[in-house]
């Protein structure tokens, strides 16, 4: 199968990603894992990359996509893959569909992860980080014993900036801006399957499967 995940900030999709690509026997392909290889190994693209990123920069798309050709020809991709943070709007949607038609194949699912914005708010902004070694706690699901006392390490734990709720509602603004007309035009091509990802991990993992059984069989 050859899968696009999509979602907002917050709905889990990197933890998604990897159960459903396991599930199905299929690399989980991330534009932040495809980013790290190319730069930590020093490829060609991974320089280009870099330069714009010790800029402050935004990545170009030319380059990026660049990137993600370079995984999808992988063997391990060949029978499928499921790409998570790409594409990111129509632009990329269009190319990825000229790019995959060009090697006789195409997307069969765009899989939309649906969670409403005060739920995503209330995931996000729970998170508490430790000080001293670094590990995240949450208020509602993983509170440490003592509040604000990291049990690891009994460091302080502080709300990060992009944690607390303003920052949180810019970035679903963000992203509604952006992503919204990518979803319409999946919606038009008839491949959009959105399901309700709140809830308990393993369960949006067994709605997930549920729904994309029908593109299996």
């Amino acid at each position: 199968m050859r899968i696009v995940l999509v979602g907002p900030p917050g709905a889990g999709k990197g933890t998604q990603a990897q159960f459903i690509a396991s599930h199905l026997a299929i690399p989980k392909i991330s534009t932040g894992d495809i980013f790290r290889y190319n730069v930590t190994r020093g490829t060609a693209l991974g320089r280009k990359a870099k330069a714009y990123m010790d800029r402050g920069d935004l990545v170009p798309d030319e380059v990026t996509i660049a990137m993600v050709r370079d995984r999808l020809n992988e063997d391990d991709a060949q029978q499928g893959f499921l790409l998570d943070g790409f594409p990111r709007n129509v632009p990329q949607a269009e190319t990825l569909e000229k790019m995959l038609s060009e090697w006789e194949t195409r997307l069969e699912v765009v899989l939309e992860l649906v969670v409403d914005d005060d739920e995503v708010v209330r995931r996000l902004s729970g998170r508490r980080t430790c000080h001293r070694c670094g590990r995240i706690w949450h208020v509602l699901f993983d509170p440490p014993a003592r509040k604000d006392t990291c049990d690891d390490c009994a460091g302080e734990l502080f709300q990060r900036d992009d944690d607390r709720e303003e920052t949180i509602r810019h970035r679903l603004e963000v992203y509604q801006d952006q992503t919204s007309p990518l979803v319409a035009y999946y919606a038009d091509q008839r491949i959009l399957l959105g399901i309700d990802a709140t809830g308990p991990v393993e369960e949006v993992t067994d709605r997930a499967m549920s729904a994309l059984r029908r593109f299996i069989d």
